[in-house]
């Protein structure tokens, strides 16, 4: 069910968007001009019939009721999700009962929502059914897991050779040896079952093209990886907590069979990365009562948006499971108890002197953590050279943006909302910086997404 008197903003509904070509296009749809037969349900269907070039027009509905964000089906060709069409209806409801009144679902639209319903429960059934059958053979599943670690292990110790090797003939060999050498090495950390392994060692056949300082960068991860190889050849010497870190480290999947914590989970950001093969979302949640930091991962195939959409300043009634692992903050989407909700809720800000030292703290449960979600408040965008930071409006520290938000729209935004003025900033706190994800102005407002 769905709460037809609370619409999303258009800045929520654009979002969504795949690409800024869609945001342009369904922004174009987003008047009453090409639709007909548009209405909504208490369900939390949204539908309509958009004229196109051809003689029958689209028939487009969205199920924004869905736990895991809004789900989309169009009869136009395209293979983007959302569509233009489906993007152009959802700024159409967004504007209220006039353009999009409540009335009954029409067939074509409710036979694809029942289709959904009846996909949910088999879905639901067989995973049930998975997971009792999988527990019906632990000494399988033991050996399997068993052989795994062992291919691991002869896969790490390999790799510290390579470093060794690496080390003993010098760091400018790396550069005289080129992109190969690791993508061999990446290589066979796949054919070790080592994932994680293999993600960071082609990350460092990129650092001898990074430009002035690379070597020291490069000696940085080395010595990371190093760690993280040692960590798996003596995890049975580590605490609980940090060696499940370790484990997700080298790319182990995990459960999410932490305890399901219900609350009001407020949708601080929402941004993708993407390479060759996989497209990754990135969803922070934060409990506004428990004051929970709570982050969802989602993944589709290379040029495919992955399922998970939560459009950022919504509200979601919901229970979340955590992953294991020492400062992990990774959690599984659970039960959902009332539909998304615009919410005017914030999270409590912090100074950048206090988010520089929740960084470092991270640092001991995590040693390779990359960043932590941290929400600033009363800071000013300056520039500082060719660079920017955030500075405290009540005190002298400051924090560098880091350098990749320089060539993102975000940062004007960002610079736009505040005006010299103080305001409230979301984003990552790591040893390259702080990059700004969502930000709010110091009075009353919605959320304006930076990413």
């Amino acid at each position: 069910m769905t709460q037809q008197g609370v619409r999303w903003s258009a800045d929520q509904v654009l979002a969504l968007a795949p690409d800024a070509a869609s945001r342009k296009a369904g922004s174009k749809l987003g008047a009453a001009g090409p639709w007909s037969e548009a209405g909504s349900s208490d369900e939390g269907a949204v539908w309509g019939l958009c004229k196109g070039s051809g003689s029958k027009p689209y028939q487009t509905v969205v199920d924004i009721a869905d736990a895991a964000g809004p789900a989309y089906k169009c009869s136009c060709p395209s293979r983007k999700f959302p569509c233009k069409h489906a993007l152009g209806l959802l700024l159409l409801w967004a504007g209220g009962d006039d353009a999009v009144p409540r009335g009954q679902v029409p067939d074509w639209a409710e036979q694809w929502m029942e289709g959904r319903r009846q996909r949910a429960g088999q879905k639901q059934a067989a995973g049930a059914a998975g997971s009792s059958s999988g527990s019906g053979d632990p000494e399988a599943a033991r050996r399997r897991a068993e052989r795994r670690a062992e291919r691991i292990t002869a896969g790490a110790t390999e790799l510290e050779q390579r470093l060794a090797d690496l080390l003993r003939g010098g760091l400018a060999s790396a550069e005289q040896a080129g992109y190969g050498l690791w993508e061999e090495t990446a290589a066979r950390m796949v054919d070790a079952q080592a994932p994680g392994l293999a993600a960071r060692v082609r990350e460092l056949g990129a650092i001898p093209s990074s430009g002035p300082g690379w070597p020291l960068r490069l000696l940085e991860e080395c010595a990371l990886l190093h760690l993280l190889d040692q960590g798996w050849l003596h995890r049975e010497q580590l605490p609980d907590g940090l060696a499940a870190t370790v484990r997700s480290r080298i790319g182990l999947p995990g459960s999410a069979d932490g305890p399901p914590l219900r609350d009001r989970w407020l949708v601080l950001a929402q941004y993708d990365t993407a390479d060759s093969r996989l497209t990754t979302r990135r969803i922070w949640l934060h409990g506004t009562d428990s004051d929970r930091t709570a982050l969802l991962l989602s993944y589709g195939a290379a040029g495919r948006a992955p399922e998970l959409a939560l459009p950022v300043g919504l509200t979601l009634d919901a229970e979340v499971s955590a992953y294991p692992g020492a400062g992990q903050l990774r959690a599984a989407l659970g039960e959902q108890f009332a539909p998304p909700a615009p919410a005017q809720a914030r999270p409590p800000g912090v100074t950048t002197a206090q988010a520089a030292a929740r960084y470092g703290e991270a640092l001991r449960a995590d040693p390779w953590l990359d960043s932590v979600p941290v929400t600033l408040g009363r800071v000013i965008p300056i520039p500082d050279g060719d660079s920017w930071q955030l500075a405290d409006a009540d005190g002298e520290a400051a924090l560098p943006l880091t350098p990749a938000v320089r060539a993102r729209p975000g940062l004007w935004r960002l610079v736009a909302l505040s005006g010299g003025a103080p305001v409230r900033v979301f984003g990552e706190c790591g040893h390259r910086g702080f990059t700004p994800l969502t930000a709010w102005p110091e009075e009353a407002g919605e959320a304006v997404q930076l990413c």
